[in-house]
């Protein structure tokens, strides 16, 4: 599976649906929200959203959730350094994904890394070459972009506040949110991260404030999202 700054990391898809963390959002409508772009002054040129791991785990309580992935970090770094990027901080993240095959919650830690000197091509060609070194189904990618450039298709959302725990009760409590947005993933010191379709971004809001953060918190990046298999 795969799955973000002081808050992120992880993904891969598993079998059971989407993984990376970080959510996914499909299928809205257009939004009227209008939060603070951030830009991309500070941030990343890129992002990898990924893990090693290769299991479905469905109990919250599985020590396999409390690895620090720690091996993996200096592996994917290796890699990134390896294909001419500069492989930048890294943050450890706790998915939590709804299966509709399972009809259940299946959680995954993971990591994001922050990837410089890297364009689309390269970004492309790396998160490849780790979806192949881990047996991930697809490792997502993000890169921070102007709001009006034409490849902007997507939004990186990241608001303080939320409990790892209540994002997996928010999940399993609301039929839609479960079936519609698939899931999501929450740094160690408690940041929600989501990755959405720009059309979206109203239906990121509200699922936001059903966990009980709060909005004007929230920094939104724009960007070119992509799943790498």
């Amino acid at each position: 599976m795969t799955t973000p700054h002081p808050r992120r990391s992880r993904l891969r898809l598993p079998a059971t649906g989407l993984a990376a963390l970080v959510l996914v959002i499909t299928g809205a409508g257009p939004t009227h929200a209008s939060p603070v772009d951030d830009g991309c002054r500070t941030a990343p040129a890129a992002e990898i959203f990924a893990t090693d791991n290769t299991s479905v785990v469905t109990d919250p309580d599985d020590p396999r959730l409390r690895t620090r992935l720690t091996r993996f970090d200096h592996e994917a770094r290796t890699l990134i350094r390896a294909h001419g990027a500069r492989p930048a901080a890294s943050t450890l993240l706790d998915g939590v994904f709804w299966s509709g095959e399972r009809k259940r919650a299946t959680y995954e830690r993971s990591r994001e890394f922050d990837v410089e000197r890297i364009g689309r091509d390269g970004l492309h060609h790396v998160a490849g070459v780790i979806a192949e070194q881990y047996g991930q189904e697809a490792v997502l990618t993000f890169r921070c972009l102007p709001r009006t450039a034409p490849e902007t298709d997507a939004v990186e959302i990241e608001v303080p506040g939320v409990r790892v725990g209540g994002l997996r009760e928010a999940l399993v409590a609301d039929p839609e949110a479960r079936e519609r947005l698939g899931g999501g993933s929450v740094t160690l010191d408690g940041t929600l991260v989501l990755v959405a379709p720009v059309a979206d971004l109203s239906l990121a809001r509200g699922f936001t404030a059903s966990l009980g953060a709060d909005w004007d918190k929230a920094r939104v990046r724009y960007g070119d999202r992509e799943f790498v298999g």
